[in-house]
């Protein structure tokens, strides 16, 4: 593997109003995100993560039934099928995240893993759903509606060019599974999401380079943009970025526009930091059995 890797990150508003038909929505969004893909390959990104549950409105603002026809199967439904071969003609990895149905009735926030071969390597599914209200407006994260937690645990997924992570959302909150991702192994992890301004926004800047330094590896944070009808629970305040594990930022998107973000992360980076600062080392997990023991 080389030690230099170019990394693309995706950020976009929603172009179809929520009250409009839901595979409208879908076919906007592949094909807009199809576009933005290719030019994120064009400027030479060898990873290309996209944001959370990318082809559609962020649904969760309310509890309808018609947004299970948005789910597929994974990796046998179209929109994976679709953006493997993408993939493959690229010469890209993919970070897909999608909504995921498995059976009848049985639903997921997953993010599938394609290699630059178009193979596909395995699912996230995101383990922390939230279901909390925004505001006076009705509007909220009504996950629990809509997602089973993720039952794969953490897994970290050997691509062609590093050894990927994946964490979603609210995930972020929780720096036990950003741990193990580490443990097993990840390089980088992405974190695709969709998040509105309020009052944990000044978390986005907090949480996850912590987690960088802490475990040693990249993070991508990825946000949507704008503000999105008919719910308009809030802004989607974008700000995708990259950060090592120094905990620096190596770049950062806009607030507001649709963008492509590309950075580099250095492999030596990964084992200089992890030399310096021993925290694996130094790590005394036999001490530590009580955490999954006691009650809050």
């Amino acid at each position: 593997m080389a030690d230099i890797i170019r990394i693309g990150l995706i950020q976009a508003k929603n172009d179809v109003h929520g009250d409009e038909p839901v595979h409208l929505h879908k076919e906007k969004a592949i094909e807009k995100h199809e576009r933005m893909v290719r030019e994120a390959a064009a400027k030479g990104a060898q990873i290309i993560c996209l944001q959370e549950i990318f082809y559609g409105p962020y649904f969760c603002a309310e509890q309808q039934p018609k947004w299970y026809e948005s789910a597929e199967e994974v990796p046998n439904g179209p929109t994976v099928q679709h953006f493997s071969s993408l993939a493959r003609e690229l010469g890209t990895v993919l970070i897909l995240p999608v909504y995921e149905r498995v059976g009848i009735g049985t639903y997921y926030n997953t993010a599938a893993v394609i290699d630059a071969d178009g193979t596909y390597l395995g699912k996230y599914r995101k383990q922390h759903i939230p279901h909390v209200g925004v505001g006076s407006s009705g509007c909220g994260f009504w996950e629990k509606y809509y997602f089973k937690p993720g039952n794969l645990g953490y897994p970290v997924f050997e691509t062609v060019f590093a050894k990927v992570g994946v964490y979603i959302c609210y995930d972020r909150h929780f720096p036990e599974g950003a741990r193990l991702l580490g443990l097993n192994g990840a390089e980088i992890v992405f974190n695709p999401s969709a998040t509105v301004a309020g009052l944990s926004e000044y978390l986005w800047k907090l949480e996850q380079p912590a987690h960088a330094v802490a475990n040693g590896y990249y993070v991508a944070a990825i946000n949507r943009v704008g503000t999105e009808a008919p719910w308009n629970m809030g802004e989607f305040y974008g700000q995708s970025y990259l950060v090592d594990p120094r905990g620096q930022f190596v770049a950062m998107g806009s607030r507001d526009q649709d963008e492509v973000i590309l950075a580099e992360m250095d492999r030596n980076t990964i084992h200089e930091v992890r030399d310096t600062w021993q925290f694996y080392r130094d790590r005394r997990p036999e001490t530590y059995e009580n955490m999954v023991k006691l009650l809050p």
